[in-house]
């Protein structure tokens, strides 16, 4: 099935990493991740503050990395991991998921990074990608590690505001970035190496997954859908890493747009912000860089923000 071309659009430099707060040093991650590159900063997880400050990752260093509007950054926090994906909760905690560790919390105001969840039952996760906050404040997060079609051993959690865990999913070749849809009723779930999106479907009124199934099926670029995002009507908007490309598709899966990177193709994630909430924010790893596009809707309000 094939659908008209998408518009296109290209985005915009909103802000670069300074080359001041370049680290010194190699990177264990960087080796083994991207052989023979060196990143300033290696960008993703990104998400606003009620003042409109932007909070990344930078997994190459082991930082937490914060965006003020105007563009300037700053080191938020600098700690003994390898923070891979961010999300704010509404009491204003920075929650993290960590390669290395777990999941992580960050006071923004100490700026001190504490464990939060890194070993359940005594065991050790493969390595977490990313999350996101349901409304009622539940955890969703990505267990990704090593996997691949090689060996679908990639998971999907749910932490509960109760404290249960529960492994949803467990045979996903490279689980990454999530979200729920408008209803909270599925979630999709970025297939990084099958270069897919998954739909995980629930039972009505539980959360028990059922006939869940491929939403998306990409093609081409260096590497697979990576972050993503929801639009306030549906819309699903990918990060293409190894592309240089953001999709944003309808609550149907049809191409609206086809959003181009200035520099670099390494597109990861993706957060909604803005007076109206009607620009995007993409980081850019290549080039360490936060991108900016407007579209014609506003994203759906996150849980940082209820």
């Amino acid at each position: 099935m094939f659908f008209a071309p998408p518009t296109e659009l290209t985005a915009e430099v909103f802000a670069q990493v300074p080359a001041e707060l370049a680290p010194k040093g190699a990177s264990e991650w960087g080796d083994v991740q991207h052989p023979g590159k060196n990143f300033r900063a290696f960008l993703e997880g990104p998400s606003f503050d009620r003042a409109g400050n932007l909070y990344c990752v930078d997994i190459c260093h082991g930082r937490i990395l914060r965006c003020d509007p105007e563009g300037n950054f700053s080191v938020a926090a600098d700690y003994d991991g390898e923070p891979n994906g961010l999300k704010i909760h509404k009491d204003g905690r920075i929650f993290i998921a960590d390669h290395a560790h777990g999941i992580m919390v960050m006071d923004p105001d100490s700026q001190k990074v504490e464990p939060f969840l890194t070993r359940p039952a005594l065991e050790r996760f493969h390595g977490l990608n990313d999350l996101h906050f349901a409304s009622n404040g539940d955890l969703y997060f990505t267990d990704q590690g090593q996997s691949g079609l090689q060996s679908a051993h990639g998971r999907l959690f749910c932490l509960r505001t109760s404290g249960e865990l529960e492994c949803l999913v467990d045979n996903i070749p490279s689980p990454n970035g999530l979200v729920l849809n408008e209803n909270e009723g599925q979630l999709f779930l970025a297939v990084t190496r099958m270069n897919a999106v998954w739909r995980i479907r629930f039972l009505p009124g539980s959360r028990t997954v059922v006939k869940s199934g491929t939403f998306i099926q990409l093609s081409g670029g260096l590497a697979g859908p990576d972050g993503l995002a929801l639009g306030e009507g549906g819309e699903l908007i990918i990060g293409h890493m190894g592309l240089g490309t953001v999709w944003v598709m309808s609550r149907l899966g049809e191409p609206m747009f086809r959003i181009r990177s200035p520099k670099g193709i390494l597109t990861a994630n993706c957060a909604f912000g803005g007076p109206e909430g009607r620009h995007l924010y993409i980081t850019e790893a290549e080039s360490s860089s936060i991108l900016r596009v407007e579209l014609p809707f506003a994203g759906k309000q996150m849980y940082a923000h209820t």
